[in-house]
This record gives structure tokens, C-alpha cells and sequence, in this order.
């Protein structure tokens, strides 16, 4: 309780920006001096107002509360109202132990359904809690802080409170939000990317920036759960807990978590359920008024009604036919199905490296129309690589530009274009050695990739060198051509011949980093790597080509900084090297601290005095590649009617440049009114109408906060957002979005916990793959969709017109549940297996809102139910009223014929004089009614309801087929197009037979064993379920262009 008390109170102090007041300001604001620190006392008085540095425990969803959401769906209700009805009627209804258990299978299967149902769901909710518990997992855990005079190592990072100094080192995790002090080291560099969305380590300062700065523009702050990769420096304690910037991320994801919506199809299906829900009322009530004759009657005296008569029995028997409809009428099944055929779909997405952690989630991409990405590491590769070498020419003032080739750190991947044939000139050779020797990265084989270890730029810098190769002199004069990998290439035999004695570390102000080697001749040089402009306003001379050095002319150093600009322009990061041979003060200096040249290194301020009259050798460009396929797979967005947006924390000019290459942009559009940064867009005066633009947009310098709400603003006009990330930044974002889609490789713990789906190979290729698939399994699920409902159509006709036409009742409620729950089951399921379309990625997507069942199509359901139901009853009143059938002779059990008349009055059967019925048999049985006539058309239609479940059963296989293509012939789309189906069908009769000719299970299920010739009637009655949907399937290709005409078509986005 504590923590969360400070906490909130902590919250409503004012922020204090300490990034934009010096470090005395600073020092004096929080009280503290920093080389005595906080006392204890003082300690525990800010504890009571700030509380704990720990993220909140916002308070779980108690599993009492997650078991009654369960319930919060219509189709859920309506099952749990029948399932006690029928568990009443049971318990009141039972007469001996064998009645008992057939009463009392329904009402306990539907229980079975709904508590696995339940116990599906609470899985799935109680999983988004993870996403906060990883977040608290990138928290430091200690700190080493400065009190009482007294250095404090590894003390618990929550016991942390603003004012308290701390001291960072390379490796550290930052333990709260900090304002540095003093940099103890000449530089330091923090890993804040999965924060920022910054693509490269940042350098940290002491000196102030702009009160209105983003977060990335705070040079000066480091933040909580950020890494320090280099130096150490000082800091103070500015915010701790929730008012950091990552416990504002995790107030962020549990806000999202609270606004989850429905996935399009549940919004569909709970729509369908209200619908159903009214249907199912107004036909039971429809039952009730046609029956109520039969339990109700009273007579007019004077005009009034009196002498009221009624029956419980009948009463209750009409009840239970209520009850019968209800169960026919909800498809029990279809949650089942549906769950199967995501998980389906969730195989065939993993193998294609899209693995998805919420099930819904496989049908929403399918209606995805906007893809927003991140750039670093999803468009591009996150592997820094140098694109192209600029080398001095044969004579001042001349320049010369190689291309170089390859995305990876693999030196095998590609060349260097128009290299030299005769092998490494002396100024190549030169600006190999800068890059091998002026390096701290390394680059090892793991496997089949290489990785970096270190700075990406600078690993790409030794990749270079491996291409470049050495000359001939000292071996092979191409490192391409023989593929020398790193564990034997071209840097360690640099590195083995200059020796490297000292390092002049890099920092903001000189932008450059430099070492002093010994060469193998015993000779000292200091090469130098950096920003080219200030590598330049140090250098007096320029190598030449034969390694001759000539003064700098003012044309060359023009010349330089032209072609700098260009490679600027094209978003290549540009680094320059120089070097310098004359260095009297260490031309005795070995590493020796008692050397006077020591002094000199130990304070930073005399670097750039080292580093001057530099040699300039030449310069590169780097950049983070896009990934090779990504184009296309945005050409095919494109077709697929998806816009791509790109929000990324990276600079404007990078993201532009990528965004042209990889077809977000043209090559020459303009895109002033395209590409705006985070900031420009949260002050943008219109918003809505910037994110309905046509085609791509790209938002730079990207705080959690803007992505967040151009997600938030997309939903609202209507569109389905698929959003992609890595970082702790991009967290709230993904919670928020429809899909949330996190990378596998880079992506933090934190990004995977709160998304939907991850991507194993982090590649924007791989979601369009996803897309494609989602849209092929959202056409599968309408198939069985269809096909689920018109069988529950049927079934409610049948009873309706049983209860119409006042005949015996022909299936009971346990038959009708095994028929929606089992035989249904496999052919629904298998109907998740039918082929994608050809051309499913060159439509546009599906609206969100789009109907599941058309007009036209609960048209045609309407008339296949009409006839399921008359095919069910006609088989039930055909076996009672004839002994023959369209030539079928159904006599050879002798059974008695009655007229329909006498069918339809049975209940007065006990007044009709002289009525006998004559014994018959059903497999081995035998039924008699010498005692009590009247029981022919109780238990002695046993043999007509076998009849009527069994032509259900066949209609519904048929029906099946006709659900292959919602408006494809059977002769252009055979079923042997989904084999499946096929086997599925096999095993739904399998399981009928199973009941029919199992004795003990067709005691529970209440049937008997049928003849051939039975089963002949069967199949005649069945069988035209398919030529009727042949009929209306060809009407409606026929009628098609009326039906999707422009004055049906549904309205633009409510946006619009």
C-alpha cells in the first residue's frame, strides 16, 4: 500500500525540467550536494511524500469477476438458460433410473460446453496482465548511490528517491529517471532504443536543452531501464516509480488493456446472438399460443370464460418442445469450431514466422486496412552496413566512389563495385587500417549469421574491411574473393600489425575517436575516425592515392563537403578518417602511466590539440538497409487496398529516404504534407483528415504517446489498425491496436507480453504473408458459419412445424445436441481447410462491419431450413401414414398405417373406438402395444424418430457440400477440392451408425437400428438439398451485379 500512496502522491508534484536547468540549478532544487548525498533522515521524510521507485500493482481482475464476464455473451445465456430448464424438467420429470439418464445428458452437456468455454476465456484474459509484470522485469534491481558522505554499493534500486545520487557505469541499468552531474569518463553513450525507438546508442551531456525538447532531444537525462553500453558519469535522482517515463509507459498499456474492443467477428456473432435471441422468443411464444389449446381450455358463460381447465403434464410437455427449439436453434458447436479453426490457422501463420498469442486475433488481420510500422529493424535489417567508399584520387581536388554491396555483417555478402583490379592502393590500405584498428566492435559467427558485439557502425566499419581484403604483400589481395571470414580475416592482421597503445575516447564536442598505435616498425600513429566536417577543420593535409600526402586545398575540402551533402541527403550516415604520424610527445610513449605523454591523455579537453593537422584519407556512408523483400511486400499492401503508415523515433531525413526505397514513397513525391514528425502531427489542426490521406504517411521522432494516439484516431474513423513494434516505447501502442504485432529477435519482453502476434524473423513481409492468410481463414469460417446456421434453421423448421401440425414430437432435445455438437462438428471444421482464393491478396479488405450472413444468403438458408424441416417431419409422418414410398417399401417391419388425421389428434387417441396397432420390429427388438394402443404414438414412434434424426443427419452432410463456395457450382468447385470435408463427412456418419447400432447408446439417445430400405428413404429425402441450392446458388450468380450495385453498397467509413 505504501508504494502505491507515495506513488500517487508523488504524482501530483509538478515537474521540475532539469533538462533545462544547469547542474547547480539542479543540485540546489532538490536539496542534495553530490559529494555528500542524501542523509538518512532526509531519506525517510521524502520516502512518506514520494513512496517506493516501483511501477504500481494495479489491481487483477479477481477470477470471481473473470467467470461471471464469461457469461456477458448471448449465446451463452441463452445455452445456460436452457441448460437449467432442462436440468428441472429432468429432476421433475424422472420416473425410472433409465429415463433419468437420458433426461439429464443434455442439460449436463451443455454445462460441460459452457465451463470449458469459461475456463478458455479466463486463460486468455488473465494473460494480459503479463505485459505490466514484464515491464517491472527491465527495472534495475541496485544501485550504487552516494549518502551521508558515503558510497552505498548495490543498494535496492526501489529504495531510490529524487535527490539521491548515483553513479552509472558501462553495463548498468539506469535505476530511475536521472539528470547527469558530471561525466566522469570523457563520454557516455546509453542504449535507450526500446524507450526511444532511436536506432544507435545516444551520447549523454551535462549541458542544458530546450524546456519543450521530446524525449529524445534530452541529452542530458538518462532514463529508467535504459542501458549504459559506455563510460560512467554522476547523476541525480529526478523521478522515480510511476512518474518516470517508463512508469508512465505502464500507466499507458493498463489504460489500453481497460479500452480492449471486440474483434469484428465477435461484435458479429454477439450481433447474430441478440438476433437469434429474438427469433428464438418470438417462436417459442409462437409454439406456446398454437399449443396452448392442448393444456388450457375453458368455457363462455354469459360471455365471460369460466370453468378454467388446465394441464401440468401437457403444460410441461409443451415446455420441453420450447426448450427443444431453444437447443436447435443455438449452433453449440460453433465456438468450438471457431476456436478450431483459428488454432488452425495459428499453425499455418507459425510456419510462415508470424506466431500468434491471441486466437481472435488470426481472423481481425484478415480486414486489417492500415499496417503501421516501425522502421529500425521491422522495414530495415538493424544491422548497420556501409553502403558506399569514398577514397582520395591520383592528384588533389580528385575524389573516388565505390558502391559497396550487402544488408548483413556476413563479409561474404556482396562486393565492393569498381574496385581497383591491381589490387590495394596505399590510400585504400590506409583507410582499412583506421577502420580495423580505430574500432571497439567485434563481429563473430553464431551459427549461420554473423553478429555484432559493440556498436553497429562500427562492426559494420570491420565488415568493410573484410571485403576490402589486404595487399598482396601481406597475402591475398581480395577478401572477397576467398571469403575470409573474422575469425581469420583482414582486421586481426591489421590489429597484429599496429598495435594499439592508447585511445583518445570519442565525445560530443570533438565528434571524433582516436588511437595511438605502434606500428611493427616501431613507428607511432594516431588514426583518427569522425564527423567529416570536423575531421576536416583539423586536417592540413590529404593522402593521395599512391599514399603520397599533398596540403588540403580549399577545392578539395569543397569538393569533400559536396559530396557529404549528397550522401547526407540519401540518409547515409557519413563518417570520415584521418591520420597523423608526427607525434613528438609520444613518440617514446608505450602505455607507460609514468610517461609525461600520460598526463595528457587523462584530461579530455586536450584531444582535439592531438588531434590536429590531421591527414584526411577519405570517408563512408552508412545506413541501416531496408531488408530486401520488404518492397515488394509493400507493393502488394498496395494491391491489397492496405495503407502502410511508418512511425518511427528515428530523424526525419533517414526515415524519408528509407520510406522512398522501400515504395512507401516515390523516388520524386512530394511528401511536405506526408512526412511530419510526432510533434507536428499532436499540433496538427486537423488530424483526422491527415491519417485519411490516400497512400503512405510516415511520422518521425516518435514519442509512445503520438503512437498511441494516431492508433487511437485510426480506430475512430473506422479503420482496423495493425501496429507494429520492438521497444518498452511501442508497448501502449500495440495494447491499443487492433493487432498488435511484436519482434521476435529485438523485440523487448515487454513489446511480445503486450502484443498479439509475433513475428519470428521481424520482417514487415511476414505480416503480409499473415494478412493473406487471415483473409483465407475469415473465408473458411463464413463457410461453416453458413453452413452451421442454415443446419440450425432446419432443425428449429422441423420443430416448428411438429408443433404446427400438432403430430408426436420426432426428435428429442439429446438428439438435437449431439446433432449440433458432433455429427456437425468434423464437416464445419473441414470446411476450415478449403483453398485460399487465387486472387485473395487483389481485393481490398473487408470492412469491419461488413455482414456475415447477407440477405440474399439468409434468403437461401431460410429455404433450405424450410425444406430440412419438411424433409424431417415429412419422414416421421411418411412412416406412420404409408407402407410404401416413391416404390420404397417400408412394410417389411409391421408396423401399423394410420391416417394423417388420427397422426395429428393423437392425444385424443384414448376416445377413438376399436384402435389397435400392430407390433413391429427394429433390429433385434420387438414393440408391442396389446395394453395400451395409445403408446404407438408415444414410445412407438421410436422407428419414425429414428428416421427424422437420420435424415437431419444426411441432409446436413449434403448441405455441407453446397457450403464449399457461397455462390460456386458443385460441378466447378467438386468436393474433392477439400478432401477433408470428405473424410469428415465419412466420420459424421460414422459417429450416426456408431449411436444407431451401439445398443446402449441408443438407449440414451432413444432410437433403434434402421432397415435398408429405411435407410433408402433416407437418402431420397435428403438428397434434394443439393439441387435446391444448386438453383438458388445459380439465381444468385445470375443476380449478382444487382445485388452489389452502387445503391446497395454500404456507406464510406463513419469517418467520412
Amino acid at each position: 500500500m505504501g508504494s502505491e500512496t507515495g506513488s500517487a502522491a508523488s504524482s501530483k508534484r509538478e515537474t521540475f525540467p532539469a533538462w533545462a536547468r544547469d547542474v547547480k540549478q539542479c543540485e540546489e532544487k532538490y536539496q542534495v550536494n553530490r559529494e555528500l548525498g542524501l542523509s538518512s533522515a532526509e531519506v525517510e521524510k521524502r520516502r512518506q511524500i514520494c513512496g517506493w521507485n516501483e511501477l504500481e500493482k494495479h489491481e487483477t481482475t479477481s477470477m470471481f469477476k473473470l467467470l461471471l464476464e464469461q457469461f456477458n455473451d448471448t449465446l451463452v445465456r441463452i445455452l445456460l438458460a436452457a441448460a437449467i430448464i432442462s436440468l428441472v424438467l429432468a429432476w421433475y420429470d424422472g420416473e425410472g433410473g433409465e429415463k433419468e439418464i437420458t433426461a439429464f445428458v443434455e442439460p449436463l452437456v451443455i454445462f460441460l460446453i459452457l465451463i470449458v468455454n469459461a475456463i478458455v476465456g479466463i486463460w486468455q484474459e488473465s494473460s494480459a496482465e503479463k505485459a505490466l509484470e514484464a515491464l517491472k522485469e527491465i527495472q534495475s534491481e541496485h544501485a550504487n548511490v552516494i549518502r551521508d558522505g558515503k558510497k552505498v554499493s548495490n543498494l535496492p534500486a526501489k529504495e531510490l528517491i529524487p535527490g539521491d545520487i548515483v553513479e552509472l557505469r558501462v553495463g548498468d541499468k539506469v535505476p530511475a529517471d536521472m539528470r547527469v552531474l558530471s561525466m566522469i569518463s570523457s563520454t557516455v553513450r546509453v542504449e535507450q532504443g526500446s524507450l526511444t525507438g532511436e536506432s544507435e546508442a545516444v551520447s549523454k551531456t551535462v549541458k542544458v536543452v530546450p524546456e519543450n525538447s521530446d524525449i529524445q532531444g534530452k541529452k542530458c537525462m538518462v532514463f529508467s531501464g535504459t542501458t549504459m553500453v559506455n563510460g560512467n558519469c554522476l547523476c541525480l535522482v529526478t523521478e522515480i516509480g510511476m512518474n518516470t517515463e517508463i512508469g508512465k509507459v505502464h500507466s499507458q498499456i493498463h489504460e489500453a488493456s481497460q479500452s480492449e474492443v471486440d474483434t469484428p467477428l465477435k461484435k458479429k456473432l454477439n450481433e447474430f446472438g441478440d438476433l437469434l435471441t429474438l427469433i428464438i422468443g418470438q417462436i417459442c411464444l409462437l409454439v406456446w399460443l398454437i399449443n396452448v389449446k392442448y393444456f388450457l381450455s375453458w368455457e363462455y358463460v354469459d360471455g365471460r370464460p369460466t370453468n378454467f381447465k388446465f394441464s401440468f403434464e401437457k403444460c410441461t410437455y409443451y415446455f420441453k418442445i420450447a426448450v427443444a427449439l431453444a437447443v436447435a436453434a443455438i449452433p453449440e458447436g460453433l465456438p468450438a469450431v471457431i476456436t478450431t479453426c483459428l488454432a488452425l490457422g495459428t499453425r499455418k501463420m507459425a510456419q510462415k514466422n508470424a506466431l500468434v498469442r491471441k486466437l481472435p486475433s488470426v481472423e481481425t488481420l484478415g480486414c486489417t486496412t492500415v499496417i503501421c510500422s516501425d522502421k529500425t529493424g521491422t522495414l530495415t535489417t538493424n544491422q548497420m552496413a556501409v553502403s558506399k567508399l569514398v577514397a582520395v584520387g591520383s592528384r588533389c581536388g580528385t575524389l573516388r566512389s565505390f558502391e559497396v554491396e550487402g544488408t548483413t555483417y556476413d563479409p561474404s555478402d556482396g562486393k565492393i563495385q569498381s574496385r581497383p583490379i591491381d589490387g590495394m592502393d596505399a590510400n585504400l590500405e590506409m583507410i582499412a587500417k583506421i577502420c580495423a584498428v580505430c574500432n571497439d566492435a567485434g563481429v563473430e559467427q553464431s551459427g549461420n549469421k554473423f553478429v555484432a558485439t559493440g556498436m553497429p557502425t562500427e562492426a559494420a566499419l570491420k565488415v568493410l574491411v573484410e571485403k576490402m581484403g589486404v595487399p598482396e604483400k601481406y597475402g591475398s589481395s581480395s577478401g572477397h574473393g576467398d571469403i575470409q571470414r573474422m575469425s581469420a580475416g583482414c582486421c586481426q592482421l591489421w590489429n597484429k600489425m599496429m598495435k594499439r597503445i592508447a585511445t583518445l575516447e570519442f565525445d560530443r564536442d570533438r565528434k571524433s575517436m582516436g588511437v595511438i598505435v605502434n606500428s611493427s616498425l616501431g613507428k607511432k600513429s594516431l588514426l583518427v575516425k569522425g564527423a567529416v566536417e570536423n575531421l576536416l577543420e583539423r586536417s592540413s593535409f590529404i593522402q593521395l592515392l599512391d599514399g603520397s600526402v599533398v596540403e588540403l586545398d580549399q577545392y578539395s575540402r569543397d569538393l569533400i563537403l559536396q559530396i557529404l551533402r549528397e550522401m547526407s541527403t540519401d540518409a547515409l550516415r557519413c563518417l570520415g578518417f584521418a591520420y597523423k604520424e608526427e607525434l613528438h610527445e609520444f613518440a617514446t610513449y608505450n602505455g607507460d602511466e609514468d610517461h609525461p605523454a600520460h598526463q595528457l591523455l587523462l584530461n579530455p579537453s586536450n584531444y582535439s590539440s592531438i588531434e590536429s593537422n590531421l591527414i584526411f584519407v577519405g570517408l563512408v556512408g552508412l545506413k541501416d538497409p531496408p531488408r530486401k523483400e520488404v518492397r515488394q511486400a509493400i507493393e502488394d499492401c498496395k494491391v491489397a487496398g492496405i495503407r502502410v503508415m511508418v512511425i518511427t523515433g528515428d530523424n526525419k531525413n533517414t526515415a524519408e529516404a528509407i520510406c522512398r526505397e522501400i515504395g512507401v514513397f516515390g523516388s520524386h513525391e512530394d511528401i511536405s504534407s506526408r512526412s511530419i514528425t510526432g510533434r507536428e502531427f499532436m499540433d496538427h489542426p486537423d488530424q483526422r483528415n491527415h491519417l485519411r490521406q490516400s497512400g503512405g504517411l510516415l511520422f518521425s521522432r516518435a514519442e509512445p504517446r503520438h503512437k498511441q494516439e494516431i492508433v487511437r484516431l485510426l480506430k475512430e474513423g473506422g479503420e482496423v489498425v495493425a501496429m507494429t513494434g520492438d521497444g518498452v516505447n511501442d508497448a501502449p501502442a500495440l495494447k491499443l491496436a487492433d493487432i498488435g504485432i511484436a519482434m521476435g529477435i529485438a523485440g523487448t519482453e515487454v513489446a511480445k507480453e503486450a502484443s498479439d502476434m509475433v513475428l519470428a524473423d521481424d520482417n514487415f513481409s511476414t505480416i503480409v504473408a499473415a494478412v493473406g492468410e487471415g483473409r483465407s481463414i475469415y473465408n473458411n469460417m463464413k463457410a461453416f458459419i453458413r453452413y452451421m446456421i442454415s443446419s440450425n434453421i432446419g432443425e428449429v423448421a422441423s420443430i416448428f412445424l411438429t408443433a404446427a401440425l400438432g403430430i408426436p414430437e420426432g426428435m428429442i432435445p439429446v438428439q438435437l445436441l449431439w446433432v449440433n455438437l458432433v455429427t456437425d462438428g468434423p464437416p464445419a471444421t473441414a470446411l476450415g481447410f478449403n483453398p485460399p482464393d487465387k486472387d485473395i491478396m487483389k481485393k481490398p479488405p473487408r470492412r469491419s462491419n461488413d455482414s456475415l450472413i447477407t440477405a440474399w444468403i439468409l434468403f437461401r438458408y431460410l429455404v433450405i431450413g424450410s425444406y430440412v424441416g419438411l424433409a424431417t417431419v415429412g419422414a416421421f409422418i411418411i412412416w406412420y401414414t404409408h407402407h410404401s414410398f416413391i416404390g420404397i417399401d417400408l412394410s417389411l417391419d409391421g408396423h401399423s398405417q394410420v391416417t394423417y388425421t388420427q397422426l395429428a389428434n393423437w392425444d385424443q387417441c384414448s376416445s377413438w373406438e376399436n384402435f389397435t396397432a400392430s407390433p413391429f420390429t427394429a433390429g433385434s427388438q420387438v414393440f408391442n402395444f396389446d395394453t395400451n394402443p395409445c403408446d404407438y404414438f408415444k414410445s412407438g414412434k421410436i422407428k419414425a424418430s429414428t428416421l427424422s434424426l437420420s435424415v437431419l443427419v444426411a441432409i446436413e452432410m449434403f448441405n455441407s457440400l453446397n457450403a464449399l463456395s457461397e455462390d460456386g457450382s458443385l460441378l466447378t468447385m467438386p468436393p474433392w477440392v477439400n478432401p477433408w470435408l470428405l473424410l469428415a463427412m465419412s466420420i459424421s456418419f460414422g459417429l450416426h451408425f456408431m449411436i444407431l447400432y451401439v445398443p446402449f447408446l441408443a438407449q440414451i439417445f432413444g432410437i433403434v437400428p434402421l432397415s435398408r430400405n429405411e435407410w433408402f428413404l433416407v437418402l431420397a429425402v435428403a438428397f434434394p438439398v443439393i439441387l435446391i441450392d444448386e438453383i438458388l446458388k445459380f439465381i444468385g450468380r445470375r443476380t449478382t451485379g444487382l445485388r452489389h450495385s452502387p445503391a446497395n453498397k454500404p456507406s464510406k467509413r463513419k469517418s467520412d
